[in-house]
């Protein structure tokens, strides 16, 4: 068996899972052996991909050919999935954020710590192939001392995104945009940056979108060494808007990353001199590569050979408490 080789079992076949992971799994060398899902049509749709259907997790989770669980299900049902996939001995990557509460997190990092599985949350901007150039950047020197990250993720998400929209159901997604989008900032800040934030602030919105959960939020943070950030993150961004850009500032420089923010590999990133002001398109080594792809990948390594620095629950739930703290602190 290849390092990439690993034998997926997928809980929760929506469309993330369906048009974004189930083919990285494949791209990166690996096989959809079974899916679970309660809807039959999911189950199809997992069907078509050559994988064994389930209707429920147990099932699948006697299949002896899957090797690792990945969770892609509503955010109140990730540690039910985590803890009964850990409890099989089976390795689990999970979609952020970790739970709908950070009470569920932590008793899903017990369990897992416990059972003592590989694991992983599913953070893909960390493995966009413009966002691992730009952090290589950063450790080299291009912007002399890293002080400050910007980061604008948005898009427009109404009442009618899906037929059973539940990121915009508190009891079911355990908040609204801040819930759904601001972890993969907090994580690309610590990814960027190399260390966490350690303070973090915040502001909601319910300012356009019908529905009980934040529609926007803004939060600002630091890190123990003093690197700012700053996230401004929406469901109710129009789609023809800009709303995915990536500024990273330094004592000498800054990069820039335009439309490299979501799920697909592609953007563009710049290098703007300090003194200059010149403006300098970066290289981007395998730029057209899925930021999923490399994600599958990496985790297949991290089951398969060696602990991967990708994956740390510890950091994880760090992720998840800063999430925590910063709906705690907000207003609207």
């Amino acid at each position: 068996m290849t390092v990439s080789g690993l034998a997926w079992g997928v809980l929760g076949f929506g469309w993330v899972a369906r048009d974004f992971a189930a083919p990285a799994m494949l791209a990166s060398g690996g096989t959809l052996a079974a899916i679970a899902d309660p809807d039959p049509q999911a189950r199809r749709a997992g069907e078509v991909l050559g994988a064994r259907a389930h209707a429920d997790l147990e099932t699948m989770l006697d299949d002896p050919a899957v090797q690792a669980i990945y969770v892609a299900t509503p955010n109140h049902l990730h540690r039910s999935g985590v803890e009964a996939a850990a409890a099989a001995g089976k390795p689990v990557l999970c979609e952020k954020p970790m739970a709908a509460t950070l009470a569920d997190a932590e008793a899903m990092a017990s369990v897992v710590a416990r059972a003592g599985i590989p694991y992983g949350t599913a953070f893909d901007q960390r493995h966009h192939p413009a966002h691992a150039a730009m952090r290589d950047a950063i450790a080299g020197g291009a912007i002399g001392t890293l002080t400050a990250i910007r980061i604008v993720y948005a898009c427009w998400v109404d009442a009618g995104f899906a037929a059973d929209n539940w990121r915009a159901d508190p009891a079911r997604a355990g908040g609204g945009a801040m819930m759904d989008l601001a972890p993969h900032g907090l994580d690309l800040v610590d990814f960027l940056a190399g260390e966490p934030l350690v303070e973090v602030a915040a502001l909601t919105q319910r300012r356009v979108q019908d529905y009980a959960v934040d529609d926007g939020a803004a939060l600002i943070g630091r890190t123990a060494r003093g690197v700012l950030a700053q996230l401004h993150i929406a469901y109710n961004c129009p789609e023809g808007l800009p709303r995915r850009r990536l500024e990273v500032i330094g004592s000498t420089g800054q990069l820039l990353a335009e439309n490299t923010m979501g799920q697909t590999a592609g953007g563009d990133v710049w290098h703007i001199g300090g003194a200059s002001g010149i403006r300098t398109r970066m290289a981007v080594p395998q730029a057209e590569t899925s930021p999923f792809t490399r994600q599958m990948a990496a985790f297949a390594r991290h089951v398969l050979a060696a602990p991967e620095p990708a994956f740390s629950l510890a950091r994880d739930l760090h992720t998840m408490r800063l999430l925590h703290r910063a709906y705690g602190a907000a207003t609207q």
